[in-house]
């Protein structure tokens, strides 16, 4: 067996993961259960079934120590071998051409031993297909080689005319902290990450929880009256409060982003891009250009005023959305020249921005506004039955509803030039989203009642990789003869861009 300081070469005997691999297995396992651990010291709640979990717990931690103990891997010339299990054996190859993403992983701690965690990820899988927690630096590094000098070979080997020489890696964007502080003021990871706070301290401590809203609001109104200020003046501490606590959730959305993005860089080295980003925990992933599937750029009303737009993607994997090890965000935030630029160098041949947008139908606006009028109606409903005639104020959601579709409807519409095909959707918060069409996969007519009353339908576009919490690519609310037309001239072109004799990337 190979010794841990030769370096990992294709060929080579077995190997084990890192000697303090054993640690961070034993943290991981850990982590799963520190919440009941928690809850059941600091709230005294529990029963001793709950107790022997925990005992169960400790076990399993036990029997998958003993697993990664068991685990070895080598690199031969045609893949990856992967042996692990103790009781039940498992041997998994994974040859070279299947792996789309080397992702590393380091938390602070991996940057004390200087290991990461390497995740090996193919197209279209649900998981990784291959998970080393931990290796040496040295060796991450040098797996990562191994998978890229591979790739290459392939390539070579489906265009023979084509050289492929190592190139220096070419930055495509790089986010100084100025720019992570204005990524920090446009998200709202501050809000999410309060709300998962409060959701959590309500299930484990509810009636605490409650005391202490109780309590402060209490004491809030004894202060007012205290100070004899008035409805006015309670009127104004209470804005302040709230401006006081936006503040703040601004502030830790700022610092949640420099955790995460802090020192952002994008690199190409061929026709693989690479992102590097994080504070304390860095991460690194990878992926063919060819992997992209569907690009989504957005423009947030707060992007707008700090003259900002994001870019995320769609690759051909199928890690889950909120995998911070995935390679989505391809631009956090950026210009917009520099985001054009960008779009424009990853999708040469191809014309972005666009320039023949198409409208929807005239109707579209209707469609727009049936849900939300629906709502305001339902709501007034209510109001009306338990406050009386005030309860008819709700009404006035319905102008503001309709000016919203309007203008929705006014901007909304979609594009098909050379090759590419756009959908353009939002009011406030804009959005822009993008394909090839040789990357679809499938297309589908989608009418409602409403739709059929009116004579439009809306044409959905799938693509591999497609996030169910990214807005999917759809042109909705055509003219039906349009939408026809429209898909028949995208099955052409899917078909036509399906023939062997396409270059590939």
């Amino acid at each position: 067996m190979t010794t841990p300081s030769e370096g990992v070469v294709a060929g080579g005997d077995e190997r084990r993961l890192h000697p303090w691999s054993w640690l961070f297995v034993l943290i991981q396992q850990l982590k799963s259960f520190a919440l009941p651990l928690l809850v059941l010291l600091f709230t005294g709640r529990g029963n001793s079934w709950e107790l022997w979990g925990l005992v169960g717990a400790g076990v399993l931690v036990l029997v998958s120590l003993g697993q990664y103990f068991t685990f070895r891997f080598r690199v031969d010339d045609e893949g990856i071998v992967i042996r692990k299990g103790l009781l039940q054996k498992s041997l998994r190859h994974i040859p070279f051409q299947r792996i789309h993403n080397v992702a590393l992983h380091q938390t602070l701690l991996h940057r004390v031993f200087k290991v990461a965690e390497v995740r090996l990820e193919s197209a279209g899988g649900m998981q990784a297909e291959g998970e080393m927690r931990v290796l040496s630096l040295a060796d991450a590094h040098a797996l990562e080689l191994l998978v890229r000098s591979h790739g290459r070979e392939a390539r070579r080997e489906a265009a023979p005319g084509e050289t492929t020489s190592p190139r220096e890696a070419q930055a495509l964007l790089a986010l100084p902290t100025s720019e992570v502080v204005r990524l920090g003021l446009i998200s709202n990871r501050g809000m999410l990450l309060v709300a998962a706070a409060f959701g959590i301290a309500a299930q484990t401590a509810g009636e605490q929880v409650g005391d202490a809203i109780e309590y402060v609001a209490d004491h809030a109104t004894d202060w007012s009256r205290a100070y004899e200020l008035g409805v006015a003046g309670s009127v104004l501490a209470a804005v302040a409060m709230l401006v006081f606590a936006l503040v703040a959730l601004r502030l830790l959305s700022v610092l949640l982003a420099l955790l995460q993005y802090h020192g952002f860089v994008l690199t190409e080295n061929g026709r693989r891009l690479s992102a590097q980003r994080g504070l304390f925990t860095r991460v690194r992933a990878s992926m063919p250009r060819s992997r992209i599937q569907a690009w989504s750029l957005r423009e947030s009303l707060t992007h707008r005023w700090l003259g900002r737009q994001g870019l995320r993607v769609d690759s051909a994997s199928m890690e889950t959305a909120n995998d911070n090890r995935s390679l989505r965000d391809l631009a956090p935030v950026a210009t917009p020249e520099a985001m054009q630029a960008l779009i424009r160098h990853l999708l040469p041949g191809h014309a972005w921005p666009m320039s023949q947008w198409r409208p929807l139908h005239p109707k579209a606006w209707r469609r727009q506004f049936a849900i939300p009028a629906l709502f305001a109606l339902a709501l007034t409903g209510v109001l009306t039955f338990l406050n009386g005639l005030w309860g008819l104020a709700a009404l006035a959601l319905l102008p503001v509803f309709a000016l919203r579709a309007v203008v929705w409807a006014r901007y909304a519409g979609y594009s098909l030039e050379g090759g590419l095909v756009a959908v353009r959707e939002g009011w406030l918060d804009k959005s822009w989203r993008f394909a090839q069409v040789r990357k679809l996969q499938s297309l589908r007519l989608a009418q409602s009642p409403f739709d059929r009353r009116h004579g439009m339908a809306s044409l959905l576009m799938d693509t591999v990789g497609a996030s169910p919490f990214e807005p999917p690519l759809r042109v909705r609310y055509l003219p039906e003869a349009e939408a026809r037309a429209l898909r028949d001239q995208l099955a052409a072109a899917m078909e036509a861009a399906a023939t062997p004799a396409r270059t590939p990337e």
